[in-house]
């Protein structure tokens, strides 16, 4: 039921045919014929459309739900209401997201570089890209095949970014080698010099930012977000990693694959997230970290020392969350006592 100014529904689908792209298994009584028009909430969802539940906070949402077909667990499916069809599947989340793009594909770029974009004559641009109206594509930069590069978006000099990429509105990528089906979403800025200085009394010095942002493939950077090149080393952004809105990356920080950054989160020069780091809204993290595989850094916490693999933290400054949650209870227990005294 998404705007169809904005989003494009290439559906109906029979609910067999959603099954089979999702990997999902229809259930007992479903239909495998029937016919599917969009995606829908639960409590907006008629007999047309699929919804999906994947917290039992909403069970009851769901078994008030007309929605013609959900996605749930099979924990939760004895709780539908008569004559819904269902999904199962043991992430009905990920498979909610899949169904969902099969309505709305992510449309390809219309081909053509608008006549008040400015490439220089010694960038290459791939077969496939479409360069709206005020961007501007650098001496060297070299974009790959399909890309989408938006209205006043800036590509610096020798900038390499690979196929099915998208660059948005206002924003600037410098100094930057980029892999394939990365996102840049608008005003983020991409490779301008680290906050690099040598102090001194008689003033602060700054020192040459002689890396670049190397950006593997599958990334998504979110809007206003800002990646630092390295001073020496590169800062590296590994595949698959998801950057919210307005993130700060140092120079020379080293993210892991799978890494996930929420919004508003600062990292320090030189630390390093090993893969399928996760980081809340507003955490900091200072420089020269190591953060080990899989650790989750809760939000607004302050991480001064490094964090193992797995583990996870919360507080300023960051302890671990049984630590944090035992400190909590005793401060709650004091100021009870307090209160009978």
């Amino acid at each position: 039921m998404a705007d169809p100014r904005f989003f494009a529904n290439v559906g109906p689908f029979p609910l067999g045919e959603l099954a089979r792209r999702c990997g999902a298994e229809i259930g007992a009584d479903a239909d495998a014929g029937k016919r599917i028009t969009d995606v829908a909430p639960l409590d907006t969802a008629g007999p047309e459309h699929i919804s999906f539940l994947d917290n039992r906070k909403y069970i009851d949402a769901f078994a008030a739900s007309r929605a013609g077909a959900c996605i749930v667990h099979a924990s939760m499916a004895a709780r539908a209401p008569a004559g819904m069809a269902l999904l199962i599947s043991a992430d009905p989340y990920r498979v909610y997201a899949q169904v969902a793009r099969t309505f709305y594909p992510v449309p390809s770029p219309e081909p053509g570089v608008s006549p008040r974009a400015t490439v220089d004559g010694e960038a290459s641009l791939g077969e496939g890209c479409r360069v709206d109206p005020g961007a501007v594509i650098e001496i060297g930069a070299e974009i790959g095949l399909r890309c989408h590069i938006g209205p006043n978006a800036v590509i610096g000099a020798g900038v390499v970014i690979g196929d099915d990429c998208f660059v948005g509105a206002g924003a600037s990528v410098s100094h930057a080698l980029i892999g394939d089906r990365v996102t840049i979403l608008p005003g983020a800025r991409i490779g301008q010099d680290g906050f690099g200085f040598a102090m001194s009394p008689t003033g602060h010095l700054k020192v040459p930012q002689l890396g670049r942002v190397v950006i593997g493939d599958d990334v998504e950077i979110g809007a206003n977000s800002t990646i630092d090149r390295g001073a020496g080393p590169d800062t590296v952004i590994g595949s698959g990693s998801k950057i919210d809105n307005l993130v700060q990356i140092g120079h020379n920080v080293q993210i892991g694959r799978g890494c996930v950054i929420v919004s508003q989160a600062g990292i320090s020069g030189s630390t390093r997230l090993e893969d399928f780091v996760a980081l809340g809204g507003q955490a900091g993290l200072t420089g020269h970290l190591k953060i080990g595989a899989g650790a989750r850094i809760a939000a607004q916490a302050g991480v001064m020392r490094d964090v193992e693999a797995g583990a996870t933290v919360v507080g300023a400054p960051a302890v671990p969350a049984a630590e944090f949650f035992r400190q909590v209870a005793a401060v709650t227990r004091l100021a009870r006592r307090k209160e009978r005294e």
